[in-house]
């Protein structure tokens, strides 16, 4: 039958170019897929993929855009076939299955205007549908850009200077120059000093004497002798960038030092080798004690997300705010038509929408079908969440690449993407039952004379006291270090208990210093705790296992409320408006993080960007500017002052106003910060609705965030769980207190397997993030 609109689109149809996404896998809507009876429309013009079920996504499209030519794929698994007994296969075998090997696929063209077939061979046709098959999906596509943006070089590399070039015998590449370490060697490329590297996961031993290299001479450019291949590839470390580096020169490089590439053998894993074959040990038991598999669990808020590939971060923390019910109320809405847009690929209220869906109709949470026939064994096929990661993460340095990431960090940007976003009409903030006010407490030990500041906030840090236990007679020594198992209450005792800082008083002159104590003036309704956990060994933090003792049951926090200003007490008057003097940051705080590691200048900056008091939001101000390009750059202050008193720059206030945030809103943010636009960004952040009542005549005062009312009771809900000696590499699941039929249990949720958590003592040992729901 023919067709009106191929014939007037047809000449101007044609495959879709390496740039172009290609969404042939699920909808971009819902999680429908290819794998659905009715398949996939994938658009010929613009290639969105849409539902063709019950849904009508692809219908929906066709409207929106008049695009009304699509090509239909429909997967289905082949019958299992196996060999009588199974063949042994190889856990490397070389011949992996393929997709074809799995399923069978079908094809069909057609006009959703027309309700018309047409035909796939059609010569205005055939050309779009084979590139259509042949393309990248966009998962694919976004996790091939992501790994090719991974190593780059660097402007070290780049600008090397070599010393004077002499040959390296092979007694002296035996062995590091400062001990007598003969693996794990990283030959300077500056001036081809060997000494070894850090130590490493997986027993590779190390001193960091190539870091100490480093740090006294200087000099950034290392490489791991034994990974040099033949070809031309290995582990290239820049230290003054801290990240690994590809150099495209590494052969004359290394010749300088009379090493040949022809004649060197990679004999030791490399970084990433290493990286993957921890991560895959860092998995969390999915058996009972004798051995049986975990009972899988389906239906509605049972259904599991599939790792991407070092997504785990992702999958634990998105699972355990979906639990919430303000995440819940806000975006699973199926009774809501979806936001119309161009593209919704790219939006976030769709993918949030999408996502819940995904997570709560329950039409996803099912056996995988084909896959065995013990259905106790059988786990889900999980939802694949490519396009909200990539939506998240696009722009950011961290979050669009491939690599693990930390979830508390993602959680953060999260919630600023989100509260960002528009919630119009009768619809709420999520993030606002997370937010509360926290109240700092100042004493002059002289005058006695008091200071209050307030800081709204929508998650807490707790530092988790790390006492190691001796070790057990005749235990072996790679058994690791164990740590004495602390308790919730003593580590809110130590963030609330008072403590002195050195500061002079600008009321009396007094140099005792202060004693400063933080409490809370309101409560959320989710409180979210992080726990940290950190070491630090050859100068690299490293993270352990501390077993936190949290009640299961309800428990009280009100003897964590600040009782405010007292009748007895007298306040500090107000310090004049003066030139900024030369900042001097607070010596107990600066301490403290020279102690976890990190370098001066990275101290300073943190330190000024926050409360110059406080070294738990220094350090969380720092674990989210690690990759800024001036991060290690000394602090420059000059100009603040001025800028401070100054009118807000147009410039400044129009670029604020392109991220989305009010004029007014912006200025205040600039006046508060100096005019310094990151440090805007960051207030306005955490100040949604600060927006200066001098300009507003008509504004009323703000309810604080969060709420006093005792009793402030609260239940631990879910946990984020992390395996691993660092928070960017390991594995990361969700334990989350479920109602099913038999009463309330506790759910682990381990990227696409979803089943009733067995060993529950094993995530006190391991929890990185809580959720505390307030009863």
């Amino acid at each position: 039958m023919s067709c009106p609109h191929l014939e007037s689109l047809g000449p101007g149809l044609s495959p879709p170019t390496p740039a172009q996404s290609v969404y042939r896998e699920d909808c971009t809507q819902c999680f429908d897929s290819i794998d659905e009876p009715t398949g996939l429309d994938v658009c010929l013009q613009c290639f969105n993929g849409g539902c063709a079920g019950d849904r009508l996504h692809s219908n929906l499209h066709s409207s929106l855009r008049n695009h009304p030519l699509a090509l239909n794929i429909r997967r289905t698994r082949k019958a299992l076939v196996r060999d009588e007994p199974p063949a042994k296969m190889s856990k490397l075998a070389i011949a992996a299955e393929t997709e074809q090997d799995r399923y069978d696929t079908a094809l069909a063209a057609k006009c959703l205007d027309c309700a018309t077939q047409l035909d796939v061979t059609d010569p205005r046709l055939a050309p779009v549908v084979d590139g259509i098959l042949k393309a990248n999906t966009f998962a694919r596509k976004e996790e091939v850009k992501a790994w090719e943006q991974e190593l780059t070089s660097c402007e070290h590399l780049l600008l090397l200077q070599q010393q004077d070039s002499r040959k390296i015998e092979q007694g002296e590449l035996g062995h590091c120059s400062a001990c007598d370490l003969r693996e794990n060697l990283w030959l300077c490329l500056e001036c081809g000093n060997l000494g070894c590297g850090r130590k490493q996961m997986g027993g590779v031993d190390g001193n960091s004497h190539a870091l100490a290299h480093s740090t006294d001479s200087g000099h950034g450019l290392a490489v791991k002798l034994g990974s040099i291949t033949p070809e031309g590839t290995a582990d290239v470390y820049c230290y003054k960038c801290d990240d690994e580096r590809i150099d495209e020169n590494l052969g004359q490089h290394l010749a300088h030092w009379g090493i040949m590439l022809a004649e060197r053998q990679k004999t030791e894993k490399s970084l990433t080798e290493m990286q993957i074959e921890q991560n895959l040990k860092w998995d969390f038991s999915m058996t009972t004690e004798d051995g049986r598999e975990l009972k899988p669990l389906f239906g509605s808020g049972l259904t599991g997300l599939r790792n991407l590939g070092n997504s785990c971060y992702l999958a634990s923390v998105v699972q355990c705010l979906f639990d919430m019910p303000s995440f819940r109320q806000r975006y699973h809405r199926p009774s809501d038509e979806l936001p119309l847009v161009q593209e919704p690929a790219a939006d976030l209220e769709t993918q949030l929408r999408k996502m819940a869906d995904g997570l709560f109709s329950g039409r996803y949470s099912k056996p995988e079908e084909g896959v065995g026939s013990d259905a106790e064994a059988r786990h889900q096929q999980g939802l694949a969440p490519a396009m909200l990661k990539h939506l998240i993460g696009r722009g950011h340095e961290e979050f669009s690449t491939m690599r693990q990431q930390d979830a508390f960090e993602l959680l953060q940007h999260l919630f600023k993407l989100i509260t960002r976003s528009q919630h119009g009409g009768h619809l709420e903030d999520p993030t606002t039952p997370f937010r509360f006010v926290l109240e700092q407490r100042l004493q002059c030990l002289g005058c006695r004379k008091v200071k209050y500041s307030t800081n709204e906030q929508d998650s807490i840090f707790i530092d988790v006291p790390l006492e190691k236990l001796p070790q057990a007679e005749g235990e072996s020594d790679d058994a690791g270090d164990k740590y004495k198992p602390v308790t919730l209450k003593q580590c809110l005792d130590n963030l609330t208990s008072a403590e002195k800082v050195e500061l002079a008083c600008s009321a009396c002159g007094s140099k005792e210093g202060f004693s400063k104590q933080s409490l809370f003036k309101t409560f959320p309704v989710v409180l979210v705790v992080n726990a940290r956990k950190m070491t630090v060994v050859n100068w690299v933090p490293i993270k352990v296992d501390v077993p936190v003792l949290v009640p299961d049951e309800p428990f009280l926090l009100d003897e964590y409320l600040s009782k405010g200003l007292q009748s007895t007490e007298e306040l500090l008057p107000d310090e004049p408006q003066a030139p900024a003097p030369a900042f001097v940051p607070e010596a107990t705080a600066l301490a403290q993080l020279e102690a976890m590691g990190f370098p001066r200048t990275r101290c300073e900056k943190a330190l000024y960007a926050t409360s110059n008091s406080d070294a738990n939001l220094a350090m969380e101000w720092l674990f989210a500017h690690m990759e800024d390009p001036d991060i290690d750059a000394p602090l420059d202050l000059s100009g603040q002052a001025e800028a401070a008193g100054a009118g807000a720059d147009p410039d400044k206030i129009e670029m604020l106003g392109a991220m989305g945030f009010e004029a007014r809103h912006a200025k205040k943010a600039l006046r508060e910060t100096g005019g310094d636009v990151e440090r805007a960004v960051e207030w306005l952040f955490n100040h949604p609705d600060d927006k200066d009542a001098a300009e507003d005549e008509n504004s009323t005062a703000k309810e604080p965030a969060g709420s006093a009312s005792l009793p402030a009771s609260f239940q631990l809900q879910s946990i984020v769980c992390h395996k691993g000696t660092s928070i960017h590499a390991g594995h990361y699941v969700a334990f989350i207190r479920k109602q099913l039929e038999q009463g309330s249990k506790w759910v682990l949720f381990n990227d696409e397997k979803v089943v009733e958590a067995y060993d529950v003592d094993e995530m006190r040992k391991f929890a990185y993030l809580y959720f505390f729901k307030r009863t």
